[in-house]
Formats: C-alpha cells, sequence, structure tokens
C-alpha cells in the first residue's frame, strides 16, 4: 500500500566518537560531506567491481564528499557495527544493502533516532522505514531468467527430466521477488523442479557443492539450471564440468559477470540478465547527495511507503552479447573476445573489423 512520503527531520552532527570497526575508512578533516556505503558481501563479483567504484565516481564528479565504504562479508551483525561505526563518524547519510531484509531494519530505526536518513539500495529493507530505495524490477528479472530457461528448453525439443534451482540467499528480499516470477513462468510452462535450494549467503562454494550432489542423484534428468545469479550460474557449470557431463543443460542467471559473457560465448551459460549498475550507483549517490543536503530525492513510483525508483533488467544471449554488453561499453572485446573465443564472437555478430585485432594478437 501507498503512503504519503515521509519528510525527514535534520541532519545531525559527528557523534564525536569513532567505533573501531574494521572495514570502516576514517572520516577526512576538511569538511567534507560524509556517507556511507555499505555493502552485503563480496562473493557477488559485481559490488567490488562496479557497484562501490562508480558510486564513489558519481559523488566525485558532483562536489566535496568523503565516503565510508564498508563491506559486511555476508554478517548481517557487522553491518550492524559498520552502520554504528559511520553514524559515529558524521555520516549524512547511509546507503545500505542489505545482508539481511529483516535485520537492517535495526539499521534504520537507529539511524532514524539521529535523523540521518537511510537510502536502500538494490535490495528492500523490511518495514518501510527508508528514505528511498533503488534498485531492479526484480520479479521481472526472475521472469526473463525462466523464460530464457523455457526457450532454451524448447530449442532442444521436449527432453524428459526438469531442473535444478539454485535460488539466492533466503534473507535477501530480492530471492523472495525473484522467485514470484520464475516460479510462475515455470508452472506456467509445466517445467518439473528436480530440487531446489536457497543458497545462503549467496555463495558459490555451497552452491557447487550443491549441484554435485544433485547431479549425482538426478545425472542425466537434469536439463536446466535456474541460478539466482551469475556465481550461483558458474557454480553449477563447474560441478557439471567435474561431473563429466558433456551436454550442458539450459543455465541461466544474472548480473552480467564477464565470467558469464564468456561462458554464453562458450555455450556453457544460455542466459543471464543485464542490469545497468552504472544508472543504479547514480541515482543512488544522487539520492544521497539530495537528502544529505535536506532535499528530497526524485522518485517516479512508492514501494512500502518509501520513494522509489525501479529499473527495468535486460536479457542477454550470445546472440545480444555486441548490442547489449560491447555497445554500451559494460566490457570491451579485449574482455570478451578471449583468443579461444574469437570464433565465436564472430558467430555472434561482432563485427569482423572489431574482433581482427584479437586475431593478430
Amino acid at each position: 500500500m501507498h503512503r504519503p512520503r515521509r519528510s525527514w527531520p535534520a541532519l545531525v552532527a559527528a557523534l564525536g566518537v569513532l567505533l573501531g570497526v574494521a572495514g570502516c575508512a576514517a572520516p577526512t578533516d576538511d569538511g567534507d560531506t560524509v556517507i556511507a556505503l555499505l555493502l552485503p558481501e563480496a562473493a557477488t563479483a559485481r559490488y567490488e567491481r562496479l557497484d562501490r567504484p562508480l558510486f564513489e565516481q558519481r559523488l566525485a564528479v558532483n562536489g566535496d564528499y568523503h565516503v565510508i565504504y564498508a563491506n559486511a562479508g555476508g554478517s548481517a551483525s557487522r553491518q550492524l557495527e559498520q552502520a554504528e561505526s559511520a553514524l559515529a563518524a558524521g555520516a549524512s547519510v547511509l546507503v545500505v544493502n542489505p545482508v539481511d531484509q529483516v535485520a537492517a531494519r535495526t539499521i534504520v530505526d537507529t539511524a532514524d533516532a539521529l535523523g540521518v536518513p537511510v537510502v536502500s539500495y538494490d535490495r528492500l529493507i523490511d518495514g518501510g522505514g527508508a528514505a528511498f530505495y533503488v534498485s531492479f524490477d526484480n520479479e521481472q528479472v526472475g521472469t526473463l531468467q525462466a523464460e530464457s530457461l523455457v526457450d532454451g528448453l524448447r530449442e532442444r525439443g521436449t527432453p524428459q527430466g526438469g531442473i535444478l534451482v539454485l535460488a539466492g540467499d533466503p534473507n535477501d528480499a530480492n530471492t523472495t521477488q525473484l522467485s514470484a516470477g520464475f516460479e510462475r513462468v515455470l508452472a506456467a510452462a509445466g517445467i518439473p523442479v528436480l530440487a531446489r535450494y536457497d543458497v545462503p549467503g549467496w555463495s558459490a562454494a555451497r552452491a557447487q557443492e550443491w549441484a554435485a550432489t544433485q547431479i549425482s542423484q538426478f545425472g542425466d534428468d537434469i536439463q536446466g539450471v535456474y541460478a539466482g545469479n551469475d556465481g550461483l550460474a558458474g557454480a553449477a557449470v563447474a560441478a557439471l564440468r567435474t561431473a563429466g557431463i558433456t551436454t550442458t543443460p539450459v543455465v541461466t542467471g544474472q548480473d552480467a559477470d564477464l565470467s558469464a559473457i564468456r561462458r554464453l560465448l562458450a555455450g556453457t551459460q544460455y542466459a543471464t540478465v543485464f542490469k545497468n549498475i552504472a544508472m543504479q550507483a547514480r541515482i543512488a549517490a544522487d539520492a544521497a547527495k539530495a537528502l544529505a543536503a535536506g532535499d528530497e530525492p526524485a522518485a517516479w513510483d512508492e514501494i512500502d511507503g518509501v520513494p522509489s525508483v525501479v529499473l527495468d533488467p535486460v536479457l542477454v544471449t550470445a546472440d545480444d552479447i555486441d548490442r547489449v554488453i560491447i555497445t554500451t561499453g559494460l566490457y570491451t572485446i579485449a574482455d570478451v573476445c578471449l583468443p579461444d573465443l574469437v570464433d565465436a564472437c564472430l558467430a555472434v555478430g561482432v563485427p569482423a573489423d572489431r574482433v581482427s585485432p584479437r586475431l593478430e594478437g
């Protein structure tokens, strides 16, 4: 239900005592506005490779800001400590991608008591108390993943068997939203699920171990793998390779990780979902800047009473790599078209004159 947007009180000054929590940088002494970026874990490659630098770069061109950065390493209690440390260091805004959507409510309440707004980044914090939320339409991500999985299976005919589901962390709100999308599509298509695992902390190691067990049990009955993200998709592919499976099932993921794009070309992953992280990070940085100045950030939606911006995801198969991935600058030809993938790049339409330097090298 939509509720009126909340008006935040004036931001408080520094508390004066910095709590010694590993992972948080000390503030500067030159009066820069302090904004904290708290990310949930490092198992997902995009956080350190994209989200953090893009967020920091956006603030750097917008004025004098000091970013306190911390990664919780998958620990909700550590993330709370990092938030408390950032508040003690005088953070005017907390930008939080929560480890646990429910536990993170404590972060919102703690910051709220000090008049400090929280931007819920990528994952929605439970309870609706954040000042702003930016993410992607995660139910649509799950829908696109499942539709591509169904398409891939149909391209192979009507094989017997079913699929494995490697869903994300059960404490992540995105997992629930992804599930709503993919479960609806799979049910409508009549695709049986052989087994499902909600992977704690999005751990690729746990996903690979579980997948190996399922491969031993179901063998050739595994016709596809739904993976909540590309890290889990890579884990499934690794388990299949280790088991000596020569005909790779249809595997889907999301995030358009570089390793996943290469797997699309190699034929070991069928699809991923591109999310414009640069746009998401830019919107989050601009919202933090506005909130730090006592202004209300621009939003075109409202979710659980929180002003929100929800972005559209884009499905990517091998045929879309040039148009969606390379042309938009996410990765370069050199990143994607490794020497053993040059022929695959040409086959999916990457122009030969752009690939030719790879042939010469």
